[in-house]
């Protein structure tokens, strides 16, 4: 009689369990959340791109069929960066136009049903979230704003939804862009974490006590940056995000190979430098964005996944794979045919080894 019940509720409600999926579910701890979130995938050069519409960039549409595959590959979580500025409007408000907020909730609905965790963030911002004490006033202003809306909007949904407020928060062009920024850059960035939390919690609902995501300088695991990083309101619902493309010659530029014991050792200090800085002390930790780029050279992206992957596994990290929709970067998935690209790889990536 119950499961009658329950059934017939979700045909009136228009499925009550596809609205608020997992809304009533026990809140784990941050350290054992990041475990139960496996390892994810990044819905890249999609919303984020700086275009009219998410295939400004070049990729099609996202469609459910795409979830399911990745889902099905076995990835557990995917992070779905979002560039609102382009479907805004203008201060005072900052009001987001709502088919945007329409066809983003569409995408966190496919994964939902795939029984996803779900990263939503802001990418793409640089040139209005910008951390010097010039711009401080105008910047925190428009992001208590846009996160209000946005965390209004996704207030309803369960724990497996979780916050990113800013997505390598830099300024660009400056000399220690890359590098952990300046004191003030840090600074500042520390002071737009705490606009944005605060904002995600005063929405009230589900959002009191959601799993935000925040950032050191670019998202940077250098000393400098991590180092700098304060959590807001010493909030205990909040797991920290690098991106760790290491080595940069081999992930992103053009270098065919690794695994010598020398490219291992390095690869290790810069997890160990997270486990010491952050889940030493009970922080948890996502690798936001990680990955290699397609240069030929298979073995060498195989061997460097596999390492990678056990080191997450070793400490606990959630890695989540870059992929940018383009094969001849870091793509491994074709996006209309939902066809791997490089199996090898995906196999890899998307399951932490136990």
């Amino acid at each position: 009689m119950r499961n009658m019940i329950i059934a017939t509720l979700c045909l009136i409600s228009g499925s009550i369990m596809a609205e608020t999926p997992q809304a009533a579910e026990q809140k784990l701890p941050p350290l054992k959340f990041v475990k139960e979130m496996g390892a994810g995938w990044n819905l890249g050069n999609t919303f984020d791109s700086i275009g009219p519409d998410e295939t400004a960039w070049g990729n099609p549409k996202v469609t459910k069929e795409l979830i399911d595959a990745i889902a099905a590959r076995g990835f557990k979580t995917i992070r779905i960066p979002v560039t609102w500025r382009m479907h805004m409007q203008k201060e005072p408000g900052f009001i987001i136009e709502s088919d945007w907020m329409d066809r983003i909730e569409n995408a966190v609905k496919y994964a939902f049903e795939n029984d996803m965790y779900v990263i939503l963030n802001t990418h793409h911002e640089n040139e209005w979230t910008i951390p010097d004490y010039q711009h401080l006033d105008e910047s925190t202003n428009r992001l208590g704003k846009v996160w209000s809306q946005i965390a209004t909007r996704f207030g309803k949904y369960g724990d497996h939804l979780v916050f990113e407020p800013l997505n390598e928060t830099r300024v660009e062009g400056s000399p220690q862009e890359w590098s952990g920024g300046s004191e003030e850059n840090r600074d500042c960035i520390n002071i737009f974490q705490k606009v944005c939390v605060d904002a995600i919690r005063a929405s009230g609902g589900n959002n009191t006590g959601r799993m935000i995501l925040i950032a050191p300088h670019g998202a940077s695991n250098t000393p400098n940056a991590i180092n700098a990083l304060v959590v807001p309101n010493n909030d205990p619902n909040i797991i920290i995000s690098i991106h760790n493309y290491f080595p940069v010659d081999f992930c992103l530029d053009k270098r065919a190979d690794w695994g010598s014991p020398e490219d291992i050792e390095s690869l290790h200090a810069s997890f160990e430098a997270l486990n010491q800085r952050f889940i030493s002390k009970g922080l948890a930790v996502i690798l936001g964005e990680w990955g290699s780029t397609n240069n030929g050279n298979m073995p060498a992206r195989i061997k460097h996944a596999e390492y990678y992957m056990r080191e997450a596994a070793r400490y606990g990290m959630c890695p989540i794979w870059w992929d940018n929709g383009n094969r001849n970067e870091f793509g491994i998935i074709n996006r209309r045919t939902q066809e791997w690209y490089f199996p090898e790889i995906a196999d890899l990536v998307s399951t932490v080894p136990q």
